[in-house]
C-alpha cells in the first residue's frame, strides 16, 4: 500500500529519477521529444527549497518512491533548482495564494490516485498555515488532474527556455475552505 511521507534531501536522487520516468513517460502525446528532453535540462527538477521548507512529500510503494509533490508559501510558482534566478521570498497568506509545486507521478502508477493523495495533504498544510487560495503552473499532463480537484485556468503560460525551446502551460488558481483544512 503507498504510504505518504514529508521528503528529505536524501530522497533527493530518487526524486530525480522520479521526474525524469515521469516526465518522459507521461508527455507523449502533449510535448514533442525536444520539448521533453529541453524540459527535464533546464525546467523540471528538484527544488530544495521545498524539500528544506518541509513542504514536499513523497509516495512510496514497496520503498521506492514513486510519486512527489508539494506546496509552498513562497513566490516561485514552477521550476526546479536550475530554473530559479532569484531568491524566494515568502508569501503573505492573507493576500496572496500558496503554490501547489512539482507533482510528478511514475507511469506505473499513473492514475491511481496518487497525485489526489499528494493534493490532499498539500492543500490541509496549505490551510493551515492561513492560505485560502492555491495557484500553480499546469503542465499539459497535469491540467486534467488539476481540472479533476477544481483548479480553474487563469491564463496560458510558456515556459521559454535558455535553448529557445517553449513549453505551453496554464497558470490555474482553486479556493481553499474548511474541507480542505480536514486534508
Amino acid at each position: 500500500m503507498p504510504t505518504l511521507r514529508v521528503a528529505a534531501v536524501a530522497d533527493i536522487p530518487a526524486i530525480s529519477a522520479l521526474i525524469d520516468a515521469s516526465v518522459r513517460g507521461l508527455s507523449d502525446g502533449y510535448y514533442d521529444d525536444e520539448q521533453v528532453a529541453a524540459s527535464l535540462r533546464h525546467l523540471f527538477g528538484v527544488d530544495t527549497q521545498l524539500i528544506r521548507d518541509a513542504t514536499y512529500f513523497v509516495i512510496e510503494d514497496d520503498g521506492a518512491i514513486v510519486a512527489s509533490g508539494g506546496w509552498s508559501a513562497r513566490r516561485t510558482l514552477y521550476g526546479g533548482d536550475q530554473f530559479k534566478a532569484a531568491a524566494d521570498p515568502p508569501l503573505d497568506p492573507a493576500s496572496e495564494a500558496a503554490r501547489v509545486r512539482a507533482f510528478f507521478v511514475h507511469p506505473a502508477f499513473a492514475r491511481q490516485g496518487l497525485g489526489r493523495m499528494l493534493f490532499t495533504r498539500c492543500a490541509g498544510a496549505a490551510f493551515a498555515a492561513g492560505f485560502r487560495r492555491l495557484e500553480l503552473v499546469a503542465t499539459r499532463p497535469g491540467e486534467p488532474l488539476y481540472r479533476a480537484l477544481g483548479f480553474t485556468a487563469i491564463e496560458p503560460v510558456v515556459a521559454r527556455l535558455p535553448d529557445g525551446v517553449e513549453i505551453p502551460c496554464t497558470r490555474m488558481t482553486r479556493q481553499l475552505d474548511e474541507t480542505d483544512g480536514r486534508g
